[in-house]
C-alpha cells in the first residue's frame, strides 16, 4: 500500500500513513486526538481541520488540497449550514475539511484548530506572584464642567481640557517641565463621540488620559477602574494576562498555541515563509492578531465569571444609599492599553513589518526602540483609541521578550554576574551585572519541545513528562502528564522535559557514551536495533494509547546533542567575553525552562557548570516583565535606557564558534570538568578527540 507524509500542527506530530486513510484516523495513529461526537457522520463539525497549501522546505513536501480526497456531499451540506462560521473565521470550503470525511492521497500539512483538538496542549506560561509598584500609563480623572451658554460658548474639547486642569493638578506657567492644560491632545476616535457623551452625562465625566498628555476615553459619570492586558508572544505559545490598571490585580490569564506554527516551527522558517510567499507576511500577521482577539475575549469572559463568583451583587438599598455602586461586567472595549513582547521575528510580524532582513546578513531589524501604536491600526478589538506598547528589541534575534525578562529579573541592578536563559526554539541569553550586560541568541530548534524527536510531542495529556532509569536493571520509570502516580496511565508520546530527562538518564545509566552513541553489548530487551538504528524503549506498546513502542532513538539523541551544544556554546561565548569561568547564578526562564530538571540539564551540558542551588527556574519571565511594564510606566523608560547599553554579540561572527560547538556536542562536554555534577558520572574519562578542537 502506498504511503504519504502527513504533518499535523500545532502538535508537530508527523509520520507516514497509508493512502486512503481518513485524516482523523491518521491523526489518531500519530497520537493526535481530534474531536468528534457524531460517530464520523459529518454532522457535528467538531473535527474540522485546515489543509495548508504551499512548499514547506522544512519537511520537504508540497502540501495542497489536491492531496486529499474531494469535498463530500455530507461536508458540503454541513458547511452550507455553517456559512457564517466560515465567514467569521475567514475559511473557505476546500481549505477547511471535516477530518472524518477527508482521505489522504498525497503529502499534506494539516492545521488542527484549537477547538478541534481532543487533548488540548498544556501551555506552561502561568504568571508568577511579584510585587509590582502600580504606576500605569492610563489615569482616570473626574471632571465636572459648567455647560456652555451664549456668554461662554467655548468648544467642547477646550472646555474639557480646561476642566482637567484642576483634576490633574496641571500648572499654567513658565516652567516647561510641567504640563499645561492646553498641551493636552485628544485621540481622534475619542473626539468623534465627545460632544454627545458630554451632553448625555450632563457635563460630569470620567476622563482617561494616557501618559498625562492624551485623552483617549471620556465616560459618563464616575468610573473607577481601567483595564489592560500584557501579552507574551512566543514562537510556540501565546500567553495573555488581563489586569486592573488601578489596583494591579491580575483578573484572568489565557494562553494558546501560536497559530503561526503551521507556517514554520522556528523563526527562520517563518521568515523564509514570508520571503517565498507573496501573502506570507499577511497570513502570519492576521493569524496572530486573530489569536490575540480570541484570547482577549476569553480573558474578559473569565474575569467576569470570576468576579461574579467572588462578589455578591449589591442590594437595591445599598445602591440607593450610595454605599455600593452596581458592578458592571468588564467589556473588551474597557481595555485601554496592551503591552506586548516577543522575539524579534514575532515582534516584526505582530507590527506587520517585513522580517526578511532579520534573516539575511547583517541581520538588521526595522526598529530597536519601543513602539506605541493605536489598537485600531493593528485590528485589535480593545478600545480603538487604546494604546499598544511594544517593548524594545535588543539585537537581530534578541527581542522584546528578552527586554521583558530584564524588566522582571533586573540583572542590571545586581553586583553578581547572572546568566539569564530563555529556553525555547530560539534561545536568548543575557549575562552580566549593573556594570555590564552582554547578550546573544542561538537557534536550538524545536527538538527541545518535542519536534524532530520520533515520538516527541508538546505537553498534553498522555505525554511522558518525567523519566528515570535504574542504572542496575536499566528499567525505566516514567510519569505522564495528567497522572499523579509514576508508571500509570497510557503514554502517547514524550514531551520536552522528559526528552531532557531521557537523554540524561541514558548517559548516566551508561546506555549511551559521552559522544551519544548507544552501547550495543548491554543485557536489556529495551536496547535494540530498530528501523532507524539503535534505540531504548521507554514504554512498551501495551503501555501506550497508540499501540506502538515509544523509544528514544539514536537520531533523537543526536537532535538533543545539536540543540544543547548550540545553547552551551552561546553561554560559554558570553562567559569568555566577560572573563568569567562560570556565572554566579543561572536563571532559566520560559515555560519550558521551568520544567527542566536542572541537574539533568547540567548533566548533558545544556547549561554551564554552576552550584546547583544557584540555578533557578522563574517561569514566564517575559510575560511577567510585560505585566510589570503594563502596570508601571516608569519601567518602560528604564528598559529603553538599559537595552541601548546591552552589548550585542552575534555568534556567527565568532571564529571559535565551530570548534566550541563540536566540544559541546559531548555529554556533558569534551573538555570542561563540570565539578558540580561529577558525582553522577564517577567513571568519566577524558575524550582524546578534545585536543583536535582545542588546538585549532
Amino acid at each position: 500500500m502506498k504511503k504519504h507524509n502527513i504533518i499535523l500542527q500545532p502538535s508537530g506530530s508527523r509520520g507516514q500513513v497509508e493512502e486512503g486513510m481518513s485524516v482523523r484516523s491518521a491523526a489518531r495513529e500519530l497520537g493526535v486526538e481530534i474531536e468528534s461526537i457524531c460517530a464520523e457522520n459529518a454532522t457535528c463539525g467538531k473535527c474540522m481541520v485546515l489543509i495548508e497549501e504551499g512548499r514547506f522546505e522544512k519537511y520537504n513536501i508540497d502540501s495542497k488540497r489536491e492531496n486529499v480526497s474531494p469535498v463530500t456531499n455530507e461536508e458540503s451540506a454541513y458547511f452550507a449550514r455553517r456559512s457564517k462560521l466560515l465567514k467569521d473565521k475567514g475559511w473557505e470550503v476546500g481549505q477547511v475539511r471535516l477530518s472524518c470525511q477527508c482521505k489522504i492521497r498525497g503529502d499534506v500539512l494539516i492545521n488542527v484548530p484549537e477547538e478541534s483538538r481532543g487533548n488540548k496542549q498544556i501551555v506552561r506560561k502561568s504568571a508568577t506572584n511579584r510585587e509590582i509598584e502600580v504606576k500605569p500609563a492610563i489615569r482616570k480623572y473626574l471632571v465636572s464642567m459648567t455647560p456652555p451658554n451664549l456668554e461662554r460658548p467655548i468648544a467642547d474639547w477646550e472646555r474639557l481640557a480646561k476642566g482637567l486642569e484642576t483634576s490633574m493638578g496641571l500648572v499654567r506657567g513658565s516652567d516647561e517641565k510641567l504640563p499645561r492644560w492646553y498641551d493636552l491632545t485628544v485621540d481622534y476616535q475619542c473626539l468623534r463621540g465627545l460632544s454627545s457623551t458630554l451632553r448625555a452625562a450632563k457635563w460630569n465625566v470620567t476622563v482617561s488620559v494616557w501618559q498625562d498628555k492624551e485623552v483617549i476615553e471620556v465616560q459618563a459619570g464616575y468610573v473607577e477602574d481601567s483595564y489592560g492586558a500584557a501579552v507574551d508572544i512566543g514562537s510556540t505559545t501565546v500567553a495573555l494576562y488581563l489586569c486592573n490598571l488601578r489596583t494591579g490585580e491580575m483578573l484572568a490569564a489565557e494562553s494558546e498555541m501560536n497559530p503561526q506554527i503551521v507556517y514554520g516551527e522556528d523563526v527562520m522558517s517563518r521568515i523564509q515563509y514570508t520571503i517565498e510567499h507573496k501573502d506570507g507576511l499577511e497570513k502570519l500577521h492576521k493569524a496572530i492578531i486573530s489569536t490575540l482577539n480570541k484570547l482577549l475575549k476569553q480573558a474578559v469572559k473569565s474575569a467576569n465569571m470570576s468576579l461574579r463568583g467572588t462578589k455578591q451583587s449589591p442590594t437595591g438599598a445599598e445602591i440607593a444609599s450610595g454605599k455600593e455602586r452596581p458592578r458592571n461586567d468588564i467589556k473588551i472595549e474597557d481595555i485601554l492599553e496592551m503591552v506586548l513582547v516577543g522575539n524579534s521575528t514575532m515582534h516584526h510580524i505582530l507590527l506587520n513589518l517585513n522580517p526578511k532582513d532579520l534573516g539575511l546578513a547583517p541581520f538588521v531589524p526595522a526598529i530597536h526602540r519601543s513602539v506605541d501604536v493605536k489598537a485600531r491600526e493593528l485590528g485589535l478589538h480593545i478600545n480603538p483609541s487604546g494604546n499598544i506598547h511594544v517593548l524594545p528589541t535588543i539585537a537581530s534575534f534578541v527581542g522584546a521578550d528578552t527586554s521583558a525578562m530584564i524588566v522582571a529579573e533586573e540583572p542590571h541592578m545586581q553586583d553578581e554576574n547572572w546568566l539569564l536563559i530563555d529556553v525555547g526554539t530560539n534561545a536568548e541569553l543575557i549575562l552580566g551585572n549593573r556594570k555590564r550586560l552582554l547578550c546573544t541568541s542561538t537557534p536550538t530548534g524545536p527538538a527541545l519541545e518535542g519536534a524532530h524527536v520520533e515520538y516527541g510531542m508538546r505537553a498534553a495529556p498522555g505525554a511522558i513528562e518525567r523519566v528515570n532509569i535504574d542504572e542496575k536493571t536499566l528499567e525505566p520509570r516514567y510519569k505522564i502528564v495528567g497522572e499523579t502516580e509514576w508508571n500509570t496511565g497510557k503514554a502517547k508520546g514524550i514531551c520536552g522535559s522528559a526528552i531532557i530527562d531521557s537523554v540524561a538518564e541514558l548517559f548516566r545509566a551508561g546506555i549511551v557514551d559521552s559522544r551519544g552513541k548507544f552501547k550495543k553489548d548491554l543485557n536489556s530487551a529495551r536496547i535494540r536495533q530498530g528501523e532507524s538504528g539503535w534505540e531504548y524503549i521507554i514504554a512498551w506498546a501495551d503501555e501506550t494509547s497508540i499501540g506502538r513502542d515509544i523509544p528514544m532513538t539514536q537520531q533523537d539523541v543526536r537532535q538533543i546533542q545539536l540543540a544543547k551544544a548550540a545553547l552551551f556554546t552561546a553561554a560559554r561565548t558570553l562567559l569568555k567575553r566577560s572573563g568569567l569561568e562560570s556565572p554566579d547564578k543561572i536563571i532559566l526562564a520560559g515555560g519550558f525552562g521551568s520544567y527542566i530538571d536542572k541537574e539533568k540539564a547540567m548533566l548533558i551540558g545544556l547549561i554551564p557548570d554552576c552550584e546547583l542551588d544557584k540555578v533557578y527556574a522563574v517561569g514566564n519571565a517575559a510575560g511577567d516583565g510585560a505585566r510589570i511594564a503594563l502596570l508601571n510606566v516608569e519601567k518602560r523608560n528604564e528598559i529603553d535606557s538599559v537595552t541601548r547599553k546591552v552589548e550585542r554579540f552575534e555568534l556567527p561572527t565568532d571564529p571559535e564558534f565551530q570548534n566550541q560547538f563540536m566540544l559541546a556536542t559531548s555529554f556533558p562536554h569534551m573538555s570542561e570538568p563540570f565539578p558540580h555534577i561529577a558525582h553522577l558520572i564517577p567513571n568519566r574519562v577524558a575524550d582524546p578527540l578534545a585536543k583536535n578542537f582545542m588546538t585549532k
